[in-house]
């Protein structure tokens, strides 16, 4: 199977900041949600990480036995200009473009459509690759990611438009698990976080 996880909190998520292709630090209660992943990770046996600071820093506090491989597929979208702005520095009919429009970029960023582009491309190779880990049930693939690539994965995995992705939540330091039944992809768990303890 396949486990996408989404990297603990940041700087700039704690202020509701738009946070794409920029490289806050994780929070010190970042941290602790990745750290928390720990136990529904034991059975990962290869980590692939964003070249992010974020992603990278969950990996290694979520996954510390495993050496992480960089996956520039599994970036963030870019904001363009408007990153690091606050939410509200996007007008309505900028959101609403963005959301109904899958080729339309904020801040002349990148195109949802494009992280669909990569982050499909990698799945499609992954499920065409029978000796991959995503057709494997008892060893898995970890992908630690941000949340448009993983909302992508999860729209490739049910075989739907990536606009699903709008009417989905996806947490920081939670997890999203994708298998294989009869060689189709099948979505077998979204947002699952663990308790903090």
């Amino acid at each position: 199977m396949i486990i996408l996880v989404r990297h603990g909190q940041t700087t700039t998520n704690a202020k509701n900041l738009l946070v794409g292709r920029s490289d806050p630090e994780l929070t010190e209660f970042g941290e602790r949600q990745a750290r928390a992943l720990q136990p529904m990770l034991a059975d990962v046996r290869e980590v692939w990480v964003s070249p992010l600071r974020r992603a990278r820093a969950t990996a290694s506090l979520a996954i510390p036995r495993l050496e992480a491989t960089v996956k520039p597929s599994f970036i963030e979208v870019d904001y363009g200009h408007l990153e690091g702005q606050p939410l509200n520095a996007v007008t309505i009919d900028q959101w609403h473009s963005f959301e109904t429009d899958h080729s339309v970029s904020l801040g002349d960023g990148e195109s949802l459509a494009s992280v669909d582009a990569r982050v499909h491309a990698e799945l499609d190779a992954l499920l065409a690759d029978r000796s991959s880990l995503l057709h494997e049930h008892h060893h898995h693939l970890a992908i630690v990611s941000h949340m448009s690539p993983i909302k992508s994965a999860m729209a490739w995995a049910l075989g739907v438009h990536g606009s699903v992705a709008w009417r989905t939540r996806l947490d920081n330091g939670s997890i999203t698990t994708i298998s294989v039944r009869r060689d189709t992809p099948a979505l077998v768990h979204f947002n699952v976080v663990p308790p903090l303890g």
